[in-house]
């Protein structure tokens, strides 16, 4: 069997400590900046996080990172909000932003284009429908999705 990726793994051992405190493991990242390695937890909630919550959910990962040590460099923990453009991950994250702006990055071009922002169809069958300017529609596999996160133009 394979390895989990560190992400994968903290994802995992995150998620029933979110449930317990009322907030959704968003996305975990582990990667390295200059010299430095960071676990970055994003977390949210119906009415967006505050410190408190980032703090409650950082004092109880610490506690099972130090247990299970999965992690055999130095890093630093971060706990935050997704922030305004949030990434849409799960099915249920489009569920959630239906008719919202978004963007999509693909791992390969489809009508000439690895880029689109348009709003959010929702996803069925595997496949993301995208309204685009002009009534355009375009439908993008799921698979095909490099990263897609909610548009907000400041």
């Amino acid at each position: 069997m394979a390895k989990k990726k560190t992400d994968e793994f903290v994802f995992d051992l995150s998620e029933p400590i979110a449930e317990e405190l009322g907030v959704e493991l968003v996305d975990v990242e582990f990667i390295k900046e200059g010299q430095n390695w960071f676990l970055r937890l994003y977390i949210d909630k119906d009415g967006g996080v505050n410190l408190d919550d980032c703090q409650a959910f950082s004092s109880r990962i610490n506690v099972l990172l130090d247990e299970t040590d999965p992690i055999s460099q130095s890093y630093f923990l971060e706990v935050s909000s997704p922030g305004l453009d949030r990434p849409l991950k799960k099915k249920a994250d489009y569920d959630r932003y239906k008719g919202k702006m978004i963007e999509v990055n693909l791992y390969a071009q489809i009508e000439g284009s690895k880029y689109y922002k348009g709003i959010n169809g929702g996803i069925e069958d595997e496949v993301l429908t995208l309204f685009l300017e002009e009534d355009k529609v375009i439908k993008i596999p799921v698979k095909s999705i490099g990263s897609a996160k909610l548009y907000f133009e400041f």
